[in-house]
């Protein structure tokens, strides 16, 4: 038996949190277990439920995912699911090293040589737009995001409206005809506002548009659906297959789970089976580390409906540190021509480097979502 023997975390620069799992004959698994502002306190979960590992074998990784969720008579949420996420991983990068595999031929094999990435790029005004999405395509990305927009009214001015579709068809002027620019709401958006731009994209082509609603206002998704002819994705603020289940249902066209949010590979591998049944592609939410990463990538290279993959090299949130900068080895997470090649590694398919992490975690970090204002002082959506 392989049986798990510690359980540790590190608060690393910029704003996430690694786990590290340890067995009695010497294999290592990594997880991440961020949760963008609320890590410190995913940390403790972390803790708490390593309580219901130490001892046991590390390999029963279903069964230890249902008592990690299942084991309390309160479940659920985005700090317990992250905690059993960065567990999840870590367990699923033991089970690879132990059968000397990396974890997409444990998930049933290979259905693609490479995954397509995409970045984020920011700027609130179109030239500052161009100039991010140039240096993208010159690093060889051909799929972009960007933020709609900043804060939004809770019904925009004709001003608010037009500065949306200006930053977006400054986008496309840049990307042209070949390549995409997904628009993220961000959630700032109400429904009113969602829908009355919209259409006003059309005509510019969006990959997708994300998150035209908060997560809480699930039930209204299918009204923006019915008033766009642009897909329509969201979900890194939904934690299962139960609340993917209703957006599924009022015809998003990509679901979005994080892989350090949703309970790690063993729930969005499910999610990603239940998203099939409607013909919703996966492209899930990664503006994190290496360790998230390399875990959304071993399930897509095991997953058919898997669209692309988001990754946070660059980001503007990245002060501090890098992803790369906590790999030994860079290349297996490089891309060339907007793709990831498959990884071949056993486990998560990198390899961490331990000393710089134990070195990050002294200093910690203490990242927190930044809070906006409408101008009459009232709370408006980040």
């Amino acid at each position: 038996m392989t049986t798990i023997s510690r359980v540790e975390t590190f608060l690393v620069a910029p704003r996430w949190l690694f786990v590290r799992v340890e067995t009695d004959d010497g294999l290592v698994g990594w997880g991440e277990a961020t949760c963008e502002g609320r890590s410190e306190t995913v940390r403790t979960a972390v803790e708490q439920l390593s309580e219901l590992l130490i001892g046991r074998d590390a390999l029963r990784i279903e069964d230890h995912w249902q008592v990690m969720t299942k084991g309390s008579f309160y479940r659920g949420g985005p700090i317990l699911a992250s905690a059993v996420a960065g567990l999840d991983q870590a367990l699923w990068d033991i089970a690879g090293k132990r059968y000397g595999a990396p974890v997409h031929q444990l998930l049933g094999g290979p259905v693609r040589d490479r995954i397509r990435v995409y970045g984020w790029v920011g700027g609130d005004e179109p030239s500052e737009v161009r100039d991010q999405i140039a240096a993208r395509v010159e690093a060889g990305l051909t799929a972009v995001k960007m933020n709609a927009s900043g804060r939004m009214s809770p019904l925009a001015s004709v001003a608010e409206l037009d500065a949306v579709v200006q930053r977006v068809a400054a986008a496309r002027e840049v990307l042209g005809e070949h390549r995409d620019v997904a628009v993220d709401f961000h959630g700032r958006f109400t429904l009113a506002n969602a829908r009355r731009v919209a259409p006003l994209l059309e005509p510019y082509r969006p990959f997708f548009l994300e998150e035209p609603v908060v997560p809480e206002n699930s039930h209204l998704i299918g009204e923006f659906v019915r008033s766009t002819t642009t897909p329509v994705s969201t979900g890194e603020r939904l934690y299962n297959r139960q609340e993917f289940l209703p957006v599924l249902q009022a015809g998003i066209a990509v679901a979005q789970p994080d892989l350090s949010h949703a309970g790690g590979i063993t729930e969005v591998r499910k999610i990603a089976a239940l998203a099939e049944t409607y013909d919703v592609q996966l492209a899930p939410h990664c503006p994190l580390g290496p360790i998230a990463l390399a875990a959304c990538l071993q399930v897509g290279f095991a997953t058919p409906n898997y669209l692309i993959q988001e990754q946070s090299i660059g980001i503007h949130y990245n002060l501090g540190a890098e992803v790369l900068d906590y790999c030994v080895d860079q290349q297996p997470l490089t891309f060339v021509d907007g793709y990831v090649q498959r990884l071949t590694a056993p486990g998560l398919g990198i390899e961490i480097d331990e000393q710089a992490v134990r070195a990050a975690d002294k200093r910690g970090h203490a990242w927190r979502s930044p809070t906006f204002r409408h101008l009459d002082g009232s709370y408006a959506e980040w």
